[in-house]
């Protein structure tokens, strides 16, 4: 193991991380306001430029989709190049760790072998990824699901925020869509992330390998009834939308627990959204998760029955539209195998119900995964943590991969 009494000179993981600690922070909340595209993202992939070419990177390539690789040692070819890194966005008000600390950590690996002396016997790439929370234009994994042909372009140029803003006039162009020379030069990529539970804190585990991500996705569910004055209309008169949805959140979360899976509806718009006013229309956004695609599916339609059901008895009308879906992941196998051979001591393997970009270039690469042990076991908050010695360690155990996929000699 690379360790810091053996490279001499590399800064700690305090020391860069306490670089962009303060970007995008909320003074309020103290979560995280990096939404994709926008300023505080932009000057974060701006210290990611100077950064990388700070240390050594022969070039730093933006793909048109929002992506930015960083590429280190010889010049990348077909199916050679180790990729490490995540990405910069964040949830609305969400943690600093979710993304960043992949994106960092990939950056001290690579310093820590390059200041150790050794050399690259292969293509080496940092790369940090657009808009991998879906945040501000609905679509998670944007970046990667356009890089890997996943989203069609003219679709994603026309996403909207709340603000109306396009995605073609967020990034100032249409996005370039699939990249397949950039994908092919990919032989491996690598992803450290903050883990997003409790399992390694159970473990008292700093570090753990994914094993695989459950499938997921995202489901539109549009009410619609009659807006109404609310102190002169009579509740036997009334067609809320507000009531089909409150029913709704319920059946989600009743039918999730009897499945073993997990149902979330965390956002929600209202017309006219008046105090005084009985709903219009209501729309709210389904998350859906589960260990495989039969038992999600059930869930979904379930969740859609249920809400049909009851939208008939309120008088008022379900519209349900799919926004995303993600397959279930298995990680590498050769991979994690050779990964718990590096790591040896013990470090545990653990699948994730949290969805990542490795795991949409799962389907084209092979990829992998490292976590990062969570004190709080909370993530999407500004609760989510992480020791800066935990930190450490992880970017330890990614410079021993990285020593052993592609450091020569």
């Amino acid at each position: 193991m690379l360790s810091d009494s053996v490279v001499e000179g590399p800064p700690p993981f305090t020391r860069l991380w306490a670089e962009i600690v303060g970007v995008g922070r909320d003074a309020g909340s103290g979560g995280y306001l990096r939404y994709g595209f926008g300023g505080a993202v932009r000057e974060l992939e701006r210290w990611f430029r100077g950064v990388a070419t700070a240390d050594g990177a022969h070039t730093v390539e933006a793909d048109g989709n929002g992506n930015l690789f960083a590429w280190y040692g010889p010049p990348p070819e077909r199916g050679d190049a180790v990729l490490l890194g995540s990405h910069f966005d964040s949830v609305p008000h969400g943690g600093g760790y979710d993304g960043p600390l992949g994106i960092v950590s990939a950056l001290l690996a690579v310093r820590m072998l390059r200041e150790s002396g050794r050399e690259f016997r292969r293509p080496v790439g940092v790369v940090a990824f657009a808009e991998e929370e879906g945040s501000r234009f609905g679509v998670p994994c944007l970046g990667s699901r356009l890089l890997s042909g996943a989203l069609d372009p003219d679709r994603a140029a026309g996403l909207v925020d709340r603000d109306g803003t396009t995605l073609a006039e967020a990034m100032g162009r249409r996005p370039a869509g699939a990249r397949p020379e950039l994908l092919s030069r990919i032989g491996v990529f690598v992803e450290l992330h903050i883990e997003q539970g409790r399992a390694l804190v159970d473990l008292a585990a700093p570090v753990g390998i994914a094993s695989g991500i459950w499938p997921h996705g995202r489901w539109l569910l549009d009410f619609a009834g009659e807006a109404n004055h609310a102190g002169t209309t009579r509740m036997a008169d009334r067609r809320d939308p507000m009531l089909t949805y409150a029913f709704t959140v319920l059946a989600a979360n009743k039918e999730a627990r009897l499945r073993g899976a997990h149902a979330t509806i965390g956002r929600v718009e209202v017309e006219p959204n008046a105090t005084n006013a009985i709903p219009a229309r209501v729309r709210g956004w389904l998350d859906a998760r589960a260990a495989d695609a039969a038992t999600l599916e059930a869930l979904v339609e379930a969740v859609r029955a249920k809400a049909a059901d009851r939208a008939v008895r309120d008088g008022t009308t379900l519209d349900l539209v799919r926004e995303s879906l993600s397959p279930p992941v298995e990680f590498d196998g050769g991979l994690v195998t050779a990964f718990r051979r590096v790591l040896a001591d013990g470090v545990p393997v653990l699948p994730t119900a949290a969805g990542h970009d490795a795991g949409i270039l799962a389907a084209h690469v092979p990829t992998a995964m490292l976590f990062v042990r969570n004190p709080t076991g909370v993530s999407h908050s500004p609760a989510e943590s992480a020791s800066d010695d935990d930190c450490a360690e992880g970017v330890r155990r990614l410079a021993d991969l990285l020593t052993e996929l592609a450091a020569a000699g």
